[in-house]
C-alpha cells in the first residue's frame, strides 16, 4: 500500500493513519502538561523503547514492576497515539511519564506554556535508517520500505514517518528553555549504560544510591530488556508486526549500518548529512 493510503499528513510529515485518527491528534493537541510531566522525545529507531524501560525504573527507584505490570505504550505512552485517548491520563498521579515522536514545533501549546521535562535521545541516522529500513518491513501498517536505495532517498528527503531526521534533531536542539531538556544519545547509553542511567537520575532530580544504579542498568542492558515480553512487543499481534521476518529489537548496537549502506550509499548520505548539519554547533558522539 502507498503513502496515501496508509498515512496521514499532519503539521507537514506522515503519521500513519491507523494509530494517528483525528480524534488522537485533537487529543494531543490540547493536552494539558504538568510541570512535574516526563518526556521521552526521540525520532524514531533512536532508542525509544530503551528510555521506556530505563525511566519507570529510576522514577520507581529500582522496582521492577514498573516495568513488568504494564507494557511500554501504557507505562510510557505516546501522546499523538489513539491509545493514548484511553488510557486517562488526566487521572494519573504525578510524574507522569510520556513518548512522543513529534518535532518541536508540532508540540501542543501547553508545553511551552508549563515547559515539562523532556528527555531527549538521538542517534547515528545511519544507525536510525538502519533500523527504519528493517522496522518497515514487518509493520503491516506501514509503508513497504522497497528497494533499498529508494528507501534511503525517501528518508533523507524526509518522506517518511515523522519528516526528516536532520528538521526532527535540529528543531530539538535549537529549543528554548535548555535547563529543561537532556539530550543524550543511544551511542552514549551503548558506551556506559551505568553513567547514562545516573545522569537521567539526576535530570530527574531522583537520586539513587550505585547498587540501584547497579541494578537498573543491568536490567537494561540490551540482552536482558529484550527478554521482557512487556517491552520486546511480543504482545502485539503478528498481523500489526510480523516479528518472523525481523524481531522489533534487534540487534542493539553501534554502527550496524556498515552491515547495509554500500560504499556509493555511505558517501551520499555524508554528503546529505554534511550539508544539512553544517550550522549545527552540537558535538554528537558519532562525529
Amino acid at each position: 500500500m502507498t503513502e496515501a493510503e496508509l498515512y496521514t499528513l499532519y503539521k507537514g510529515v506522515y503519521v500513519p493513519s491507523s494509530l494517528h485518527p483525528a480524534q488522537s491528534l485533537k487529543y494531543y493537541e490540547e493536552f494539558t502538561f504538568r510541570p512535574d510531566d516526563i518526556l521521552i522525545v526521540t525520532y524514531p529507531k533512536s532508542g525509544t523503547t530503551w528510555t521506556q524501560e530505563i525511566v519507570p525504573l529510576v522514577m520507581s527507584g529500582g522496582d521492577p514492576a514498573s516495568v513488568e505490570t504494564l507494557p511500554n505504550w501504557d507505562r510510557v505512552p505516546w501522546l499523538e497515539e489513539h491509545h493514548a485517548c484511553n488510557l486517562n491520563l488526566e487521572e494519573r498521579p504525578s510524574p507522569r511519564m510520556f513518548a512522543t515522536h513529534f518535532q518541536h514545533n508540532m508540540m501542543p501549546a501547553s508545553f511551552f506554556e508549563v515547559k515539562p521535562k523532556v528527555i531527549y535521545v538521538m542517534r547515528n541516522p545511519k544507525d536510525v535508517f538502519t533500523s527504519s529500513f528493517h522496522y518497515h518491513s514487518i509493520a503491516s501498517f506501514l509503508v513497504q520500505p522497497g528497494p533499498q536505495s529508494d528507501f534511503l532517498h525517501k528518508f533523507l528527503d524526509g518522506k517518511v514517518l515523522f519528516g526528516t531526521w536532520f528538521d526532527h534533531v535540529k528543531g530539538w536542539l535549537n529549543a528554548e528553555d535548555k535547563e529543561r531538556i537532556m539530550y543524550i544519545s543511544y551511542e552514549e547509553m551503548i558506551m556506559d549504560l551505568k553513567d547514562s542511567v545516573t545522569r537521567i537520575a539526576q535530570f530527574l532530580e531522583k537520586p539513587l544510591d550505585a547498587e540501584v544504579i547497579e541494578k537498573i542498568a543491568n536490567r537494561c542492558v540490551f540482552k536482558n530488556m529484550k527478554k521482557n515480553n512487556k517491552s520486546n512487543y511480543s504482545l502485539v499481534p503478528r498481523e500489526f508486526m510480523d516479528q518472523t521476518k525481523s524481531e522489533f529489537l534487534r540487534k542493539g548496537i553501534a554502527g550496524d549500518w556498515k552491515n547495509l549502506l554500500t560504499v556509493a550509499e555511505t558517501e551520499y548520505f555524508d554528503a546529505v548529512y554534511k550539508d544539512k548539519m553544517k550550522d549545527v554547533k552540537y558535538k554528537f558522539v558519532w562525529d
